[in-house]
């Protein structure tokens, strides 16, 4: 219990006890730890106004849930001449998804792609948390909700 203590004191227990308190700690220790994901967005080097912006809201909701974002370039015949053109796209994408994450890695060609990868400035395990504790939230105010619709249809 604190062995820097003169005398030192312990404590005697089960050691089985013991082992099962420490395994059970670990596997909560496992359950909320929060794995990040490399999450991908796919575009075209000549993408119209309306696709761009849904690809940037899924990239948002990845990044809002903690999730890395892969953003990739896809050049086909010509378009491969253009690559300045691939990298101004991809800055514009950083800069709208800026509220939600940081440029990781910046522009890159990789074969006939072009990647750029974002990292979220959330971490994990704290948009989880966020996340339950808002749908505690919600399940709240519909149950506070719920014996008012009773009482009015009486």
């Amino acid at each position: 219990m604190a062995p820097n203590s003169k005398p030192p004191v312990v404590k005697i227990m089960d050691y089985g006890k013991f082992k099962y308190e420490a395994a059970q700690k670990a596997k909560e220790a496992r359950r909320n730890q929060a794995n990040t994901i490399l999450k991908e967005v796919r575009f075209r080097l000549k993408i119209e106004a309306h696709d761009y912006t849904t690809k940037l809201k899924r990239a948002e909701g990845f990044l809002k849930a903690g999730d890395k974002v892969k953003a990739m370039i896809l050049f086909r015949g010509r378009e491969q001449s253009r690559p300045e053109q691939g990298v101004r796209l991809l800055k514009k994408f950083a800069e709208d998804v800026a509220e939600f994450g940081t440029v990781e890695s910046n522009p890159t060609i990789d074969g006939r792609n072009m990647v750029m990868v974002i990292a979220p400035i959330k971490n994990k395990s704290e948009a989880k948390a966020e996340q339950n504790a808002a749908r505690a939230a919600n399940k709240q105010a519909a149950r506070e909700a719920k014996p008012d619709t009773a009482s009015a249809a009486e």
